[in-house]
C-alpha cells in the first residue's frame, strides 16, 4: 500500500484559488451514507485531514440537511478556519417531500446567507451552484452570485454537474473558478465534452466520488454491508444484476493494483489525480485509515502505458446501471432558459 505523502498545493481554475491537491468530501459524515458519524469522531477525521495538508473541505446547506455546515463550523473554531478553502453548496432543497431545484436569485442570496450563519464564517471560499436549476436562465443566477462576491460574501463562483453550454453562458457573465463533476474510472462521460470546455476557459475541476461512491474500495461487498437508509442502495450501479457485471472491472482494477502494490481505491484515485494539475479529486470517508489511504494515492505513479491499460479497462460498456437516481439533474439534462425568456417576479 502506498504510503501517505504530504499533499501539494495546487491553483483551482485560473482565478488565483489555491487549495490541497486532494480535498475531503464530507458528506457522508452527516448524511445519505448511513448513520451521522458521532460528532467528536468526525471532527477528529477533519482535523486529521488537515494536519495531513488536505485542506479544501466540501459540504453543502443539503447535507443533513444543514447539519454538515453545522458540524464544518464545529471543527473550524480556534484558529483552524485559516487553515482550509472552504467550499459549500446551494440549490438543492426539500419542499413538500420532493427535491427542488432553485437558482432565483433572492433563493440564493438567502441560502449564502443562511450557510455564512451555520458555517460560522464572515465569507465563503467557493460557492457552487449544487445543480442547475432549469427553470432560471444561468445568467440571472450568477449575476446574483457576483453580487455576494462584490460584497465580500464568497470569493469564488462554481457550478456543479452543469452542461458545456451553461458553463459558457455562465463565464461569460461572471469567471467560473470549479466544476464538481462526478469523474471516476465508471463515470467517464464527462470526458467528451465537459472537460475540454473546463479547459478552454481555465475552469478547474473537482471530481466528486472519484473511488465510485466506494465500489473501488470495497468492490461488490460493499454493498452487503450498507446501512439500509444508505442511498447507495437505491442507485443503478449498486442493485444485484448490475453489481455481477461491474464486479468484472472490479476485479480486474485489483489485479493491477497488486502489481503496483498499491490498494484498488489507490490505483483509481491516482488515475483521477493524472489526468492534469486541474483536477483535484475531493473523496469522502468516515474513517482515517481510509483518509491516509487515499493520501497515499498521491504517491502512486502512473505511466502512460498503465493510463492506457486502465482507460482500455474502464470502458462504457464496463460499466452497467445510471450514475445517479433519477430525479438528479446531471449535466446531461442541465439546461436553461435563455436571458430573453426571464421575467422578474
Amino acid at each position: 500500500m502506498a504510503e501517505p505523502c504530504r499533499v501539494r498545493r495546487m491553483k483551482l481554475g485560473s482565478q488565483g484559488l489555491e487549495v490541497s491537491a486532494q480535498g475531503l468530501g464530507c458528506m457522508g459524515l452527516s448524511a445519505f451514507y448511513g448513520a451521522p458519524k458521532p460528532e467528536t469522531e468526525a471532527i477528529a477525521l477533519i482535523h486529521h485531514a488537515i494536519h495531513s495538508g488536505v485542506t479544501f473541505l466540501d459540504t453543502s446547506d443539503i447535507y443533513g440537511p444543514e447539519t454538515n455546515e453545522v458540524l464544518l463550523s464545529k471543527a473550524l473554531k480556534d484558529g483552524v478556519r485559516e487553515k482550509v478553502e472552504l467550499a459549500t453548496k446551494y440549490g438543492i432543497r426539500y419542499a413538500e417531500g420532493k427535491v427542488e431545484f432553485n437558482g432565483d436569485p433572492a433563493y440564493v442570496r438567502a441560502a449564502c446567507e443562511a450557510s455564512l450563519k451555520r458555517l460560522d464564517v464572515t465569507c465563503i471560499d467557493l460557492y457552487y451552484q449544487h445543480r442547475i436549476d432549469t427553470r432560471v436562465p444561468i445568467e440571472i443566477t450568477i449575476g446574483e452570485l457576483k453580487k455576494l462576491v462584490e460584497e465580500g460574501k464568497i470569493k469564488y463562483i462554481g457550478l456543479s454537474e452543469a452542461s458545456a453550454s451553461t458553463i459558457r453562458r455562465a463565464h461569460a457573465v461572471h469567471p467560473i473558478t470549479a466544476l464538481q463533476i462526478e469523474w471516476s474510472l465508471w463515470s467517464r462521460d464527462v470526458e467528451e465534452d465537459i472537460i475540454p470546455t473546463c479547459r478552454e476557459l481555465g475552469i478547474g475541476i473537482v471530481a466528486y466520488s472519484p473511488l465510485g461512491r466506494g465500489f473501488f474500495a470495497s468492490g461488490p461487498n460493499l454493498v452487503e454491508n450498507l446501512d439500509n437508509n444508505d442511498v447507495r442502495k437505491t442507485l443503478p450501479r449498486f442493485q444485484q444484476e448490475n453489481l455481477v457485471h461491474n464486479k468484472i472491472l472490479f476485479e480486474k482494477v485489483s489485479a493491477m493494483s497488486e502489481k503496483k502494490g498499491c490498494t484498488p481505491a489507490q490505483l483509481a484515485l491516482a488515475w483521477v489525480h493524472h489526468q492534469g494539475d486541474d483536477v483535484c479529486p475531493i473523496p469522502g470517508t468516515t474513517k482515517i485509515e481510509n483518509l491516509n489511504q487515499n493520501i497515499g494515492a498521491l504517491s502512486v505513479k502512473l505511466t502512460p502505458e498503465e493510463m492506457s491499460e486502465l482507460e482500455s479497462l474502464a470502458q462504457p460498456e464496463s460499466v452497467k446501471g445510471e450514475r445517479s437516481i433519477s430525479i438528479l439533474t446531471t449535466f446531461k439534462n442541465s439546461e436553461t432558459p435563455p436571458l430573453s425568456s426571464w421575467k422578474a417576479a
